[in-house]
């Protein structure tokens, strides 16, 4: 009987008779033929027994008074061995009744084919079931940063206005654009700026500036210009920064 796990060679012939025949007589003819050829040592029927050689395989057709097909053998031998037993195979000219010639066409090496199988699925297994998207270790440490960023956010008034956490303690506050200008600042340890979230400023920011140093910390574009013209019209701001 075939053992799976240890099967290291698949023999692979084809086989003609001059008559028909049928599965059985290609495996007798197989046991009885190299009995006593190659030694008690590579007796066929023994080495099936002890496990050694697998399943005799033998898929066979007739037509026309002939038969053709094909035999399979799995061998746990190593190769040379294998070798000698795919050459007995060669040497048998009869089956049942019937001239026969059995012709080797190739021996498969399992573990190879396996190696084969591995390659390619660990291949899909990458690509499929890994997350591409691997983090390294700065990358990690940022994004670890970034959400401690995001908690320490507070929310002022009632527009809500993003701010860090020490723009009600502070004596000096940064007035800033937006929730991503604060996020920033914080980025760098800054937590006392608070965003005026557009042009149109709050009220409750014009309240902050009337207790505070303020400074107005905005970008150089159009939309910055014009929340400093507009700070300036309705808050106490001490200084104004913008960036080039």
């Amino acid at each position: 009987m075939q053992n799976v796990d240890t099967t290291k060679y698949v023999i692979y012939a084809d086989i003609t008779a001059e008559g028909i025949v049928e599965r059985p007589d290609v495996v007798g003819a197989i046991f009885g033929q190299t009995e006593g050829l190659l030694g008690s040592d590579l007796d066929l029927r023994d080495l099936q027994k002890t496990g050694r050689l697998g399943r005799i395989d033998v898929q066979i057709t007739s037509s026309g008074g002939k038969s053709s097909g094909t035999i399979s053998i799995p061998s746990s031998f190593d190769k040379v061995e294998t070798a000698i037993l795919a050459a007995a195979l060669e040497t048998i000219d009869r089956v049942g009744p019937c001239i026969a010639h059995i012709a080797v066409n190739r021996i498969e090496d399992v573990r190879a084919s396996k190696r084969r199988y591995v390659i390619e699925r660990a291949k899909r297994i990458l690509v499929e079931m890994f997350d591409e998207n691997i983090l390294e270790t700065e990358e990690i440490t940022e994004e670890i940063k970034q959400s401690v960023r995001v908690e320490e956010i507070t929310h002022l008034g009632k527009d809500n206005l993003p701010a860090g956490p020490n723009v009600l303690d502070s004596d000096a506050i940064l007035v800033v654009e937006g929730r991503a200008d604060v996020l920033n600042l914080l980025k760098y340890g800054i937590k006392n700026a608070v965003a005026v979230g557009g042009t149109n400023v709050p009220p409750h920011i014009a309240d902050l500036c009337a207790k505070k140093v303020v400074t107005a910390f905005t970008d150089g574009d159009r939309g910055g210009e014009l929340i400093i013209k507009e700070l300036l019209q309705v808050a106490d701001i001490d200084f104004v920064a913008r960036a080039p």
